[in-house]
């Protein structure tokens, strides 16, 4: 027998043998020892039989049939041969079983056909506030809640318990318990119809909130659909909240679908919303201190309970509220209007009242004024149009004010001025470029300036100044610079008038400025300068003027003028004219060209060139009779005098004419030159020779000035040395004795201060004896004075101790223990029958005289008490 068809089954395993001839598989089970047959094939194991250890199970694909515990047996003839006879096990095909640890307590193997689905698994506990969400998968009795189950179904079994499964439901899901905290609810949602914890019908989609604190495990049919927070309320913040459709709150309150109303503190601390609430907003608490009020708009009224639509009401503190739904603080919270002794208040009455603090009917539309000082509160009926306060006004400035039923506009100036009921500020409008002029004042400039594009040309450009800004109620200002006159034009009553700088201008309501625009440049070009002002002179203006020579030379001549205005202040038709011709620069440069070149074409160039001042002075100032040139010129239409008249350059406009005019002004130069060269050489030659001769003669002059010092030097040389010779012997002479006579009183000096310093020394010594010796009695004394003062008062203590001691033990103590040595003696003697006794060690010698005294002493004592 071949070893490999030798199969050893150990104990708890199995094999599955496939026979060949008939495709049947069958189950040995160990321990066995198996010899396998060539017609058979081994298709599994040995493998170890399934062990179920306790609180598991495991599941079974198309189990076997068990019958009294046995598997179910299935006979069939072989196709084969009839007369033999096949069996196999009998499965359930296309169905599951669950085993679990307390059927199948023993290890069981597999048999043919059955297949382990998963792992072994353990039973699932379900805790307390847990439960398990079950569906049927096919029709089935439920053993445990004794109910017929149809496939579909959906029930819940609650824990805490051990769930066993069944092949007929399958689990949906392990719900938990919802722990509602304080100020929470749960919000739940009905999935079908049903009738929830409280006995309440739900329909489907239909959703609540469960309130009450504590755990709460949802039903079947509910779905948690979330955790609803509370919110807090305070005494500072409440809740406006909208009915979604009709029902009765948590407060009890039936609400209707559209309503909203307050939840305050006052009715819960904590609210939570309801599912058929709507939180519109969280309204702050509005509060009022003493010196504040407020106006609120739909008043809601606590009698009717509904808002009064379009009415105002007041509220002044101190008080503390919250806006209910729909009421609106028209202004917020606003502050008691404190007027002080210059301010005031433009009331208007917006309906018909009475006031009540001056008893007059107030009719819509009126307007009047509160003075100070005082505080207001404005009713309902009364708006606050504007606070006044009386504007300080010096000489020098005003304001324009407008009579609102008349329309006229005044002046107020040089007082402090509080506007009237009917009255207002009114703002004088000005055009730009007086404006821009008005305020280049602050520049220091009358007029602003020309620049000069990238053309070269003259160009006037607007700009405004930066930081000034006119208050345009206040009366326009204008200071006109010293010798300058300024138009103003009244247009209401059609008149102007000049004023002379410096003075203020103060503009009218009805007046304007006259804008001045000059010409300027050279050539002049119209409109560069613009400003307010006229100047009157004396100034001057330069101008190019081309003219032809009567031989067709053209020049280009640049005048220069000297002008000055004739006016007189006194007369003020007079002075109309100054601003009677527009552009008065360019008028009169005009003017003079037109002179000049009408008196240079009469005459030729070489005439001009020679005479060319007097001809210029000619043309533009004229003649007298007398042929005599006059000095000035006036132009009679605005009063402009011309003084002067310069040629600053001329210069010929044809070119051959000025090459020519060159080589003329070249050759003059060139022959002035030459003369001056040879004149400065000449006087060059001239001032060299002098200066020669001069110094010859100085150095001659220095030179016997040089020999007469020489002789006298050596005349006071020898003298010197004769003086030296005798000064220095007697100096030497005077240095010894001198020297011998010191070394004599130093010795003497030193001797006296060597006694001096040995007396000091003794007297040093002996004093500091003395001390040593008093310092040593001062101490001997004061340590002799501590002992003494230590013995006394260590007798002192010692003394009060015993006293203490003494007084602690008490008098009739002491006499007890004087007496108890004695008496305790007397009794030891007593009980030995002695009548003394003697104890020494036989060194200490004893005193037999007073020991006998002793004993004759207590022997007297006793007889005496006997008697």
């Amino acid at each position: 027998m071949s070893t490999s068809n030798l199969v050893r089954i150990p104990p708890f395993t199995y094999i599955h043998i496939l026979d060949n001839n008939s495709t049947i598989t069958r189950i040995e089970i160990g321990p066995a020892t198996y010899v396998k047959k060539e017609n058979e094939t081994i298709v599994l194991g040995p493998k170890q039989m399934i062990r179920l250890k306790p609180r598991t199970y495991c599941i079974i694909q198309d189990p076997i049939v068990f019958v009294d515990g046995k598997p179910a047996i299935i006979e069939f003839s072989d196709p084969n041969e009839p007369s033999k006879k096949l069996k196999t096990y009998k499965n359930r095909f296309g169905d599951r079983e669950i085993r679990t640890a307390e059927k199948w307590q023993d290890p069981f193997p597999l048999y043919p056909g059955e297949i382990l689905i998963g792992q072994i698994e353990s039973l699932q506990v379900i805790q307390k506030d847990k439960s398990l969400k079950l569906r049927a998968v096919r029709d089935f009795f439920d053993e445990d809640f004794k109910v017929e189950r149809k496939a579909g179904d959906q029930w819940v079994r609650i824990g805490p318990f051990t769930y066993g499964p069944r092949i007929e439901e399958k689990i949906v899901e392990t719900i938990s318990a919802q722990v509602i905290k304080p100020n929470t609810a749960l919000l739940l949602q009905a999935e079908q119809n049903m009738v929830d914890v409280y006995g309440n019908e739900r329909k489907a989609g239909e959703q609540w909130l469960i309130r009450e604190n504590g755990s709460y495990l949802p039903q079947v049919q509910e779905r948690v659909l979330k955790t609803v927070q509370g919110r807090v309320l305070t005494d500072k913040k409440a809740l406006q909240v909208k009915a979604l459709s009709d029902f009765k709150d948590a407060y009890g309150i039936k609400r209707k679908a559209g309503e909203e109303w307050l939840v305050t503190n006052k009715m819960t601390q904590v609210h939570i919303q309801d599912v058929y609430e709507e939180i519109v907003r969280e309204i702050s608490v509005t509060a009022l201190s003493g010196r504040q009020y407020c106006v609120v708009l739909n008043p809601y009224d606590l009698k009717t309970k509904a808002n009064r639509y379009g009415a105002r009401e007041l509220r002044k503190g101190e008080l503390t509220f919250f806006l209910q739904p729909d009421e609106y603080l028209e202004k917020g919270v606003q502050e008691i209007e404190v007027l002080g002794e210059d301010e005031a208040l433009l009331l208007r009455a917006n309906e018909d009242f009475e006031d009540k603090a001056t008893s007059k009917k107030k009719l819509a539309g009126e307007t009047w004024l509160i003075h100070g000082p005082c505080e207001y509160i404005p009713p309902v009926q009364v708006d606050i149009v504007q606070k006044r306060k009386k504007l300080p006004l010096d000489e020098n400035e005003g304001i324009y004010v407008r009579d609102k039923n008349s329309g006229e506009v005044r002046i107020v100036k040089g007082v402090a001025y509080l506007l009237k009921a009917d009255e207002e500020l009114w703002e004088k409008e000005l055009p730009t470029q007086v404006e821009i002029l008005i305020a280049q004042q602050i520049t220091g400039s009358a007029y602003i300036p020309p620049k000069i594009n990238a053309k070269g040309e003259l160009v006037y450009e607007q700009y405004q100044i930066t930081g000034y800004i006119r208050e345009k109620h206040k009366v326009v200002t204008y200071r006109a610079p010293h010798n300058t006159a300024v138009q103003l034009y009244d247009y209401k009553t059609k008149q102007s008038r000049v004023v002379f700088g410096p003075d203020l201008v103060l503009l009218g309501p009805d007046e304007h400025f006259t804008l001045v625009v000059l010409s300027a440049g050279k050539p002049k070009v119209e409109g560069v300068i613009r400003s307010l002002v006229l100047n009157l002179g004396p100034d001057f203006m330069s101008d190019i003027v081309i003219v032809e020579t009567l031989d067709h030379a053209r020049l280009q001549l640049q005048l220069s003028y000297n002008w000055h205005f004739n006016y007189d202040r006194n007369n003020k038709q007079a002075n109309e004219r100054l601003f009677s011709v527009k552009d008065f620069v360019g008028d009169a440069c005009k003017s003079i060209a037109s002179r000049v070149r009408g008196a240079v074409s009469a005459i030729t160039f070489e005439d001009f060139h020679t005479k060319s001042s007097t001809i210029i002075r000619a043309a533009v100032f004229g003649k007298d009779k007398d042929d005599t040139i006059r000095n000035e010129y006036e132009f009679k239409t605005n009063g402009l005098v011309m003084t002067s008249v310069d040629i600053q350059s001329m210069e010929p406009v044809d070119v051959k004419t000025r090459e020519s005019l060159e080589k003329s002004v070249t050759l003059a130069i060139d022959i002035s030159t030459k003369a001056q060269e040879a004149a400065s050489d000449h006087q060059a030659k001239r001032l060299k020779q002098e200066s020669d001769a001069e110094l010859e003669r100085q150095e001659l002059e220095n030179q016997a000035r040089i020999e007469e010092a020489n002789k006298r030097l050596l005349i006071l040389q020898a003298e010197s040395a004769v003086i030296e010779s005798k000064g220095s012997s007697t100096a030497k002479a005077k240095a010894i004795a001198e020297s011998k006579l010191i070394s004599g009183q130093a010795q003497v000096k030193q001797a006296e201060l060597a006694a001096q310093a040995s007396r000091i020394e003794s007297e040093i010594e002996l004093e500091q004896m003395n001390k040593e010796f008093e310092a040593e009695i001062t101490h001997k004394k004061r340590v002799y004075e501590l002992e003494i003062n230590k013995a006394r008062e260590m007798a002192k203590i010692e003394t009060t101790k015993f006293k203490q001691i003494i007084d602690a033990v008490g008098k009739d103590t002491l006499v007890s223990i004087s007496k108890a040595g004695p008496e305790m003696k007397v009794k030891l003697l007593e009980s030995l029958g002695l009548k003394g006794y003697l104890v020494t060690d036989g060194k200490t010698p004893v005193n037999l005289f007073n020991t006998a005294n002793g004993l004759i002493g207590n022997i007297t004592k006793q007889m005496a008490g006997s008697k």
